[in-house]
C-alpha cells in the first residue's frame, strides 16, 4: 500500500511518514523545499500519476504565530489560499479522473470554527465561522472536500485539528517559545519570557496521537468529518507554570505579559472527539503534563 503525504516538511508530515513507514506502508512524500508541486494542475496531475498513492494526507499549511508580525494582507490570503485551497482542488482533481478509489485526508483547523463560536465545544455540527486568514482559507478547503465527496463521490474526509504539540513543532509557536525559554532560562543564557495572553485556553495534545487519529480516520467505512482535539482547555498560564517547574523555576520569577504583542484573534476553542472515538476508537495517550515533560525532555537534549 502506497501513502503519498502533501506537507511532509512539517510537523504532521514527519510524525506521519514515522508513523506509516513503521506499519510498513510505502510512503512518498512532497515537501516545498523540494519544489512545489501544487504550483500546476499538470505538474500536480503528473506527480500524482506518478506516485499512485491508495492514500493521501493533504498536510500543507501556511502557518504564522499570533505573536509574530503578520505578512501584508494580500500578500497572507494569497499564500494562504494557494496552500490550503488551490494545491487541494488540483488534488481533488485528479482523483476524480484519475484515482477515484483513493482516499483523501484533508488537515482542517479548529480556526475554521471562529474566535467566538455559539458553543464553548465544537463538534461537527457547529457552524463554520472563521475570522482569520487561516481559518477563512482552510474552511475553503473543508468545502471543497464536502463538494467532491457529495457531488462526486470521492473518499475526501476532514479533520478539525486542534492544538498539538511535540518536539517538531516550529519556533514560532507559543509552547515552543514556552519550553525553549524554560530551558535556556534554568541554564542561564536568558533571564525573560514574554508572552502574549496568559488566560487565553487552548485545547492542547500530543501531536503523535492526533497523526495516529489521521490514520484511523482513511480506515473509516466512509469520509466525512471529524474533530480531532482532547475536549480539555488549558491556560497559557498552566502551559508556563508546568514548563518552568519541570526544571526547577518559579514561572511568576521569569515571564511577563504583553497583550500588544498579539496579532491574531484570540481563540478559547475546546473541541469534541466523541465522534472519532465512536468511528476509530481513538482516545489520547498522553495527558497535558506528560506532554509538557515529554517536550522538555526533547528540549533539553537537543540543546
Amino acid at each position: 500500500m502506497t501513502a503519498l503525504i502533501i506537507g511532509a516538511g512539517g510537523q504532521d508530515g514527519r510524525l506521519l511518514t514515522q508513523q506509516l513507514s513503521t506499519a510498513g506502508w510505502n510512503v512518498k512524500v512532497w515537501r516545498r523545499d523540494r519544489g512545489d508541486l501544487l504550483a500546476h494542475p499538470t505538474m500536480t496531475r503528473d506527480a500524482l500519476i506518478a506516485a499512485n498513492p491508495e492514500h493521501i494526507y493533504y498536510l500543507a499549511a501556511y502557518h504564522h504565530s499570533s505573536q509574530d508580525k503578520a505578512p501584508e494582507a494580500g500578500e497572507l490570503f494569497r499564500a494562504s489560499f494557494a496552500t490550503h485551497v488551490t494545491g487541494l482542488l488540483y488534488v481533488l482533481e485528479t482523483m476524480r479522473t484519475e484515482f477515484p478509489k483513493a482516499r483523501l485526508f484533508y488537515a482542517a483547523s479548529s480556526h475554521c470554527f471562529g474566535s467566538q463560536p455559539p458553543t464553548p465545544v465544537q463538534d461537527e455540527s457547529a457552524p463554520l465561522n472563521p475570522d482569520n486568514v487561516y481559518g477563512i482559507t482552510k474552511t475553503a478547503g473543508v468545502h471543497a472536500c464536502r463538494f467532491y465527496r457529495e457531488q462526486h463521490g470521492l473518499f475526501a474526509s476532514v479533520g478539525f485539528l486542534y492544538n498539538h504539540e511535540s518536539p517538531y513543532r516550529g519556533p514560532e509557536f507559543v509552547s515552543t517559545k514556552i519550553i525553549r525559554a524554560a530551558i535556556d532560562i534554568s541554564r542561564g543564557k536568558r533571564d525573560l519570557l514574554v508572552l502574549g495572553d496568559l488566560s487565553a485556553q487552548v485545547d492542547w495534545g500530543w501531536a503523535p496521537d492526533y497523526v495516529d487519529a489521521m490514520t484511523r480516520i482513511l480506515r473509516v467505512d466512509g469520509p466525512g468529518d471529524f474533530v480531532i482535539a482532547t475536549g480539555e482547555p488549558h491556560t497559557v498560564q498552566e502551559f508556563a507554570q508546568l514548563a518552568f517547574a519541570g526544571v526547577g523555576l518559579d514561572w511568576r520569577d521569569h515571564v511577563e505579559e504583553n497583550p500588544a504583542i498579539i496579532t491574531k484573534g484570540k481563540l478559547g476553542l475546546v473541541g469534541n472527539p466523541a465522534k472519532l472515538k465512536a468511528a476509530t476508537g481513538w482516545a489520547p495517550s498522553v495527558t497535558f503534563e506528560q506532554m509538557i515533560r515529554k517536550l522538555l525532555d526533547a528540549a533539553a537534549a537537543a540543546t
